[in-house]
């Protein structure tokens, strides 16, 4: 049985469970305001205005019956990884929020996605990109993400390959890179991530410089519910929570 503040049941399909969140409004908000506070204390912790830095919803685990107890509670920001599901909340919903697209894009997912989002946050083939330039209007932003702990189970381009692809994606004119997005390797202990962040961070910064007057790299979006202070702290502009709200 579920309710509000309760987590409905997994569903499994395949070899897959997919865990369904619901809750009240009034919990959603109090817990948003305490992820707000965190990250606000963190940035001051490091010498950062806490208006620099975003909080994104991650929604994948969100129903779309239950997406308006989020406008409910304040949230106007959120991020989805399935294209599909993207299409269907931005049906329902509309202009209500700000959606992003986090998860892994596949290039023939593109047309579907493009019209319905602010940013992309995890470019990494040039398959995408070439197709994000044939379907654009204009100019769009993208962050590149990268596979910041040379994972073999993750995406990303790898840190090695990042000027190389540059180089290449550079003959699409109107995809223009903002940042990076990355998910460092996952550890019960949140100062573990910083190294990773921190590596994020510091070939955003150089890459700025190669590519000043072409891209920017200054939105880096690093962080989930696990270690999203760590994540400030070493310069995110936007954390992506999720569990830590339903």
């Amino acid at each position: 049985m579920t309710g509000p503040g309760v987590c409905a049941p997994g569903v499994t399909k395949g070899s897959d469970v997919v865990r369904q969140y619901s809750g009240s409004a009034a919990s959603v908000r109090e817990k948003f305001e305490e992820v707000e506070g965190r990250v606000a204390e963190a940035a001051r912790r490091a010498g950062r205005d806490p208006a620099a830095v975003e909080i994104l919803v991650a929604t994948k685990y969100v129903d779309v019956d239950h997406l308006g107890v989020l406008a409910e509670a304040g949230i106007r920001l959120i991020g989805e990884n399935r294209a599909q599901d993207l299409a269907a909340k931005y049906e329902r919903y509309g202009d209500i929020f700000t959606y992003d697209f986090i998860g892994h894009l596949q290039s023939r997912k593109t047309k579907a996605v493009l019209p319905l989002v602010r940013l992309i946050h995890s470019v990494s083939s040039l398959s995408v990109v070439k197709e994000l330039e044939a379907r654009a209007a204009g100019p769009v932003e993208v962050l590149l993400e990268v596979n910041v702990g040379g994972e073999e189970s993750k995406s990303g381009v790898p840190f090695a390959a990042v000027d190389a692809f540059l180089e290449q994606a550079a003959v699409s004119e109107k995809v223009v890179f903002g940042g990076l997005m990355c998910m460092p390797p996952l550890s019960d202990d949140p100062e573990e991530a910083r190294p990773f962040f921190a590596r994020t961070r510091a070939l955003a910064e150089r890459l700025s410089e190669d590519w000043r007057g072409r891209y920017t790299f200054a939105r880096l979006s690093m962080g989930t519910s696990a270690d999203y202070e760590a994540a400030v702290l070493e310069g995110a502009t936007i954390v992506r929570v999720g569990s830590v709200l339903f």
